[in-house]
């Protein structure tokens, strides 16, 4: 076990606390590493009830954490982001986009950043993948979660690459680096004018990915939640999340980014013994490069979609 905290950084509310009481769980108890966690949310109230919450769940005396509010980095984003607009407009959108903001507030040039959604689990013994030096690693899904189309079609117009397939439950990236780009980037997707929608930071990163290249995380290793054909099947017969949950990998991942529906489902499969087979993966798993969505690409995408929502699918098979 390495004496060196790993900084790790979650944007946290406390009304996601039913599933992301699970996810802090699993993280501090089955990391192999030493962490210091960073969670990061809007009021002081909210504050008090994190401070409570991690109180409780008694982590480790080797790990550190910490609770800030968005006030409380004010001072820090004036002085930092003060040249960049489109980034201070960005941090005041949806609590999601300050992922990408507020943990470089709370560190120094350079410096580290493990970038964790409050929806996942850790069934195992693990460590961290190394973050590389340049670049992002980046969990990969299919198909992709860059929504909405206009702020897509806002990036493929202004001839912005974006990476194909990321999932953003975790993100490994180092601080502060080219921070006058991604204030242009956030101004051409529409700055002050973006959609206060979650999946704008899924945008926004893909676009990182591609500027700064780096690779997706090993799927074997780091899984993503994907809503199969079968399982939305399943759902319609009425099939609980829990009995689906358990053909999930849980003996040989590291994370399982719960995303959707599947994060609701996390309290029952915990209570069902599922969730924790307690083996060792250590080992760091294949980057493999990121892949660009090319124009046509996501033309064809977009064709399927509109031809699935006029013949119902998406009625037929909504989620939970």
């Amino acid at each position: 076990m390495t004496s060196t905290l790993r900084k790790v950084y979650m944007v946290l509310s406390p009304r996601s606390l039913p599933y992301a009481h699970h996810a802090l769980d699993s993280l501090l108890r089955n990391s192999s590493e030493a962490l210091d966690l960073h969670l990061i949310t809007d009021s002081d109230r909210d504050k008090e009830a994190l401070v409570d919450e991690l109180t409780a769940l008694q982590p480790h005396a080797r790990h550190r954490w910490s609770v800030a509010t968005k006030s409380e980095l004010l001072n820090r984003e004036t002085n930092m982001f003060a040249p960049y607009p489109h980034l201070r407009g960005f941090r005041r959108g949806h609590p999601c986009w300050r992922k990408v903001t507020d943990p470089m507030l709370l560190s120094e040039p350079g410096a580290e950043l493990v970038l964790l959604d409050p929806d996942l689990y850790f069934p195992n013994v693990f460590r961290f993948e190394d973050t590389p030096t340049t670049g992002l690693l980046l969990m990969w899904q299919r198909p992709n979660c860059l929504l909405p189309p206009a702020v897509v079609n806002a990036a493929i117009e202004a001839k912005i690459p974006l990476a194909h397939h990321v999932d953003i439950g975790v993100s490994y990236w180092r601080s502060g680096r080219d921070l006058e780009w991604i204030d242009w980037l956030i101004g051409r997707l529409g700055g002050a004018s973006l959609p206060r929608m979650m999946h704008i930071e899924a945008i926004v990163w893909a676009a990182i990915a591609m500027r700064e290249g780096g690779g997706y995380l090993d799927p074997m290793l780091w899984s993503c939640w994907h809503r199969t054909q079968q399982k939305r099947i399943l759902r319609k017969f009425g099939v609980g999340g829990v009995r689906i949950l358990r053909n999930e990998r849980w003996a040989s991942i590291k994370c399982f980014h719960a995303g959707g529906e599947a994060k609701w489902w996390l309290p029952d499969a915990k209570g069902a013994g599922m969730l924790d087979p307690g083996r060792e993966v250590l080992q760091a798993g294949r980057v493999m490069p990121f892949v660009e969505l090319t124009p046509a690409q996501y033309g064809r995408e977009q064709g399927a979609k509109q031809l699935l929502r006029r013949l119902g699918y998406y009625r037929l098979f909504a989620s939970d």
